[in-house]
């Protein structure tokens, strides 16, 4: 039936597709649960998308005899609700008439609770009033998170209306950084070395930052042995790869240039691999083609870049970026020092994560909510370079990265402009010195102080262990203790 394809992909479609989507996901989700005999003690919703939760969760308590009142009151003691984006295009937002027409085609009539119904997702952006998801999401939930600390920030200023007459730092969205299942990407080098001279306990108990403490004990020789196999790993599965491609694909000569197989293993290599995208900024290391190329050719101490992504079906700007980024992967004048890794997957993510030897993010402030491949990144000893934005604004230190901060101001261009340059300082005055600066036996003993200080601070802090902890205890036990009471 045709209703089949509303479920077979998660991108593309019009605004009708869009709604119905995520009906199914909400009121389809609620009545899954109670087919399955399944009884929450809280509800939590990971972005506005899946807000019908409430509605279908409202109505059925309705359906029970009670007040629309009480039963907003019985959802929100049991709903807690995330935010994921400061974007303003990452929440969807509906005409009124075709909510209304498709909550009809899901219940029949939505009866005398229409309007307080509809009140639930009212919002204006500014360009008129809508069924705003993130609004129907705010406020239905008991509990209100943003995913890291400037976004809790940007949220509270963001979201405003939602709360009128509140104190900006009185509004309630609280903040849980995001983290990563480190034991997913940790690199087996990597694992190796930590059994060998850590606790073994640091695979329980990896959010406790005194087992991280140990890292220091590792001798320089061994961290750096494990990380240049990891490099190793790294290009030889990009060279496979183009080969692969270029025998069973036929795929051209540039393209296979493209793909990485001249970069030189013993460079110092800099990752970038996330979703294309304007805010991410993804050019803006070309901004200067001039001052890059002299930092990419120096003699005796070149650099390398490696890019990998994809862009969202209907972003035009984010593939624009893309197709630029790969024209400069084939382009002679950068002479094979700049790659492009098509199909981008988290096969490929392991390994670049892992892999090279710095990880890049400069997305446009304040638009990176969290983040997570520098985490990624950094629990391998890769060390992030990045704007002070989502996680990075708390998770820099000043020894375990670097930070690209020129505090500039002025429009986008100048900000561009004045980020770029900073960037290219880092590098030149810092990073590539840092790496190439070796000792007799050819070990860069000033580089493996960042990288362990970035496995120290990164690991325990920004570990998935503690932000499911902190959801549980901050969150959900609060929102199940009120339920009961």
């Amino acid at each position: 039936p045709w209703d089949r394809e509303l479920s077979a992909r998660l991108y593309g479609g019009d605004r009708e597709t869009r709604i119905q989507q995520e009906i199914i996901l909400g009121v389809g989700g609620v009545r899954v649960l109670k087919a399955m005999g399944a009884t929450p003690a809280v509800w939590h919703l990971n972005e506005g998308h899946a807000a019908f939760v409430v509605l279908q969760r409202i109505r059925d308590h309705i359906e029970r005899g009670e007040s629309f009142e009480a039963a907003l009151a019985e959802v929100r003691r049991t709903t807690v609700f995330t935010t994921h984006t400061p974007v303003p295009a990452g929440h969807d937002a509906f005409p009124f008439s075709l909510v209304e027409t498709h909550l009809a085609g899901a219940w029949g009539t939505l009866g005398s609770y229409r309007d307080a119904f509809m009140a639930l997702g009212h919002y204006d952006n500014g360009s008129g009033p809508q069924f705003n998801m993130t609004a129907l999401a705010l406020r239905t939930a008991g509990s209100t998170n943003a995913v890291s600390q400037l976004h809790g920030e940007v949220t509270r200023e963001m979201w405003g209306p939602i709360w009128p007459g509140v104190a900006e730092d009185k509004r309630p969205v609280r903040a849980i950084t995001n983290g990563i299942h480190a034991p997913t990407w940790l690199a087996a080098e990597m694992v190796t070395l930590f059994d060998r001279h850590l606790s073994l306990e640091w695979r329980e108990d990896h959010d406790d930052p005194a087992i991280w403490e140990r890292i220091m004990d590792i001798p320089d020789a061994e961290l750096w042995e494990a990380r240049s196999s990891l490099r190793n790993y790294l290009f030889a599965f990009i060279r496979e790869r183009a080969r692969s491609r270029w025998k069973e694909e036929h795929v051209s000569a540039a393209r296979v240039v493209a793909a990485g197989t001249l970069l030189d293993p013993s460079a110092l290599t800099i990752g970038f691999a996330r979703r294309f995208t304007g805010y991410k900024r993804p050019e803006l290391i070309f901004h200067n083609p001039d001052r890059l190329l002299a930092i990419l050719n120096a003699s005796r101490r070149p650099l390398q870049l490696v890019f990998a992504g994809k862009a969202h079906p209907a972003d035009d700007t984010g593939k624009h970026h893309l197709q630029q980024v790969y024209r400069r992967a084939i382009d002679p004048l950068f002479g094979g020092r700049i790659a492009f890794v098509d199909d981008y997957d988290l096969h490929v993510a392991h390994f670049l994560v892992q892999g090279c030897d710095v990880w890049l993010n400069n997305p446009r402030k304040p638009l990176e909510a969290s983040g997570t491949s520098g985490m990624k990144a950094s629990v391998n000893g890769v060390p992030h370079l990045s704007i002070g934005d989502g996680w990075w604004a708390e998770g820099f230190t000043g020894d375990n990265g670097w930070l690209i901060d020129p505090k500039s101001s002025g429009d986008s261009d100048a900000i561009d402009a004045a980020d770029a340059e900073a960037l290219y300082d880092l590098l030149e005055r810092q990073i590539v010195p840092a790496f190439y600066d070796r000792d007799a036996n050819d070990i860069p003993r000033r580089w493996l102080a960042v990288v362990r200080r970035a496995i120290i601070s990164v690991t325990p802090r920004f570990s998935a262990r503690r932000m499911v902890k902190q959801y549980a205890e901050d969150l959900y036990a609060r929102a199940a203790t009120s339920a009961q009471v």
